[in-house]
């Protein structure tokens, strides 16, 4: 893969530049998607459908904090692409100083609050009945890792804004393999069931950060901090605050989602309606590999050459990205349309001592699954627009709109909906929410993206 270095970004073609950063950006995201896929199939497959349905209820408490690491890094990012195509790179050395200290101070503090609170938070997101007893052992395991990827989050963020794009896929790669390998030693090997589950990811997190840790040490990045950069700044912590909350309040909608969508299908049909979910939730993470991919790798573009104000590429290079994403998201809407039974199919197995209930979830899981795949991804092709018009916002230091953008579809669509069809239409209600949102959305953002694009992006005479 071609090195890509700061200077490029506002010179090289947009074209190849965007395939530069998002193939790295892709090809991490996918392993990365896989290795959730991969590890819930061997979840499901080697302890139970239970197990999963457990899995689902600890990750938006887990990703919450670890968001805090994905918030601080883009918001740190997107200055530091500004300050290095203004050419400041004091200001940029600054930014990733803070940002190094902010997520430490806060993903601790986070833990620590996780860790007290676990016997509330676990059934508040859906972690009753059977489910309880694995979520808990998974959560406590797991949490003691998430600071290391709140760190990984962080750093590979500013990773592609050096322009560094293969070293932001490798940082993505390696855990993810890790992962992947500690799972069948911890549950097919040793038999650890949900404590394997747990370690594995673990550990997978610990690489991550020795590979990103590696990397900043290393020749290879432009960013070399000294002890006066720690400190903290307050106008860099605001403008990162700012820019961040974006990123942060994307992700405690999606953690609310979680809570709301695992406790109206427990209503709807307990456990095995909550695996049902689950199994779609790993299939919104990998299925948009690609389009957030080109997403990831557009971001550094805009930020770059809107801070060198080359608006002229900055125009292109929103055009291309959401060109390419919109190919990609049709490809997967196809698949996904096809072979949702198979699909489905993947994360159960029918063993031998298997128990009559366990058979019995099983087969619900494969019934209603398929239909609901579908309907949930439906509105697939156009959902490019939101992710490239909300991102754009982000890039160019505009943090309320991008705000308000990025949470249209999930806060202010999907959740009243959830909140209001499955009262008429039970379980269809729920799955049909999410079309309807995608399309609200994006004919929100594509509005709000062009008036935006016409108002600034002008070339000075």
């Amino acid at each position: 893969m071609a090195k890509v270095s700061s200077e490029q970004l506002g010179s090289e073609s947009i074209g190849k530049l965007l395939v530069k950063q998002a193939v790295p950006a892709s090809i991490g995201i996918l392993v990365m998607s896989l290795n959730v896929l991969v590890d819930s199939i061997f979840v499901g497959n080697w302890i139970g459908s239970i197990a999963i349905a457990a899995i689902n209820v600890v990750l938006p408490v887990s990703f919450f904090i670890a968001a805090l690491g994905m918030a601080i890094g883009i918001g740190g990012s997107s200055i530091i692409s500004r300050a290095l195509g203004e050419n400041n790179r004091e200001k940029a050395l600054k930014t990733f100083g803070n940002q190094i200290t902010l997520t430490l101070l806060v993903t601790i503090v986070m833990v620590i609050l996780g860790l007290y609170y676990v016997n509330s938070l676990i059934p508040a997101f859906g972690g009753k009945g059977d489910i309880f007893g694995p979520a808990k052992i998974y959560y406590t395991i797991v949490l003691y890792g998430v600071p290391f990827l709140a760190l990984c989050m962080m750093g590979n963020t500013v990773i592609r804004a050096e322009g560094k794009p293969r070293f932001a896929m490798n940082a993505m790669i390696i855990p993810s393999v890790g992962n992947l390998l500690m799972d069948y030693i911890f549950i097919y090997v040793f038999d650890w069931g949900m404590e394997g589950a747990a370690w594995a990811t673990t550990i997978g997190y610990f690489l991550c950060f020795a590979y990103i840790l590696y990397f900043f040490l290393s020749k290879n990045s432009e960013l070399k901090l000294k002890w006066s950069h720690f400190g903290l700044d307050r106008p860099i912590l605001s403008e990162i605050g700012a820019l961040g909350f974006v990123t942060l309040s994307r992700q405690a909608v999606i953690s609310l989602i979680y809570l709301l969508m695992n406790n109206i299908l427990f209503g709807l049909g307990g456990e095995a309606m909550i695996a049902v979910y689950a199994i779609i939730a790993r299939m919104l993470m990998f299925a948009f590999f690609p389009v957030f991919g080109v997403t990831q790798g557009f971001l550094p573009i805009a930020g770059f050459n809107y801070g060198a104000k080359k608006y002229q590429r900055v125009r292109e290079s929103i055009n291309t990205a959401i060109l390419y994403a919109a190919g990609l998201a049709f490809i997967v809407f196809v698949g996904l349309m096809i072979f949702p039974a198979e699909i489905a199919a993947l994360f159960l197995s029918n063993r031998p001592d298997m128990s009559a209930d366990e058979l019995a979830m099983n087969t619900f899981v494969l019934e209603h699954t398929p239909s609901a795949m579908r309907w949930v991804f439906a509105a697939t092709p156009i959902i490019a627009v939101q992710l490239i018009g909300a991102a754009y916002f982000q890039a160019i230091g505009k943090a309320v709109p991008a705000l308000l953008l990025t949470l249209s579809r999930q806060g202010f669509f999907f959740i009243p909906l959830i909140l209001i069809l499955p009262n008429y239409l039970g379980e269809l209600g729920v799955w049909i929410s999410f079309p309807i949102a995608d399309v609200l959305a994006t004919l929100v953002t594509g509005y709000f993206l062009r008036k935006e694009v016409r108002a600034t992006l002008v070339e000075k005479p």
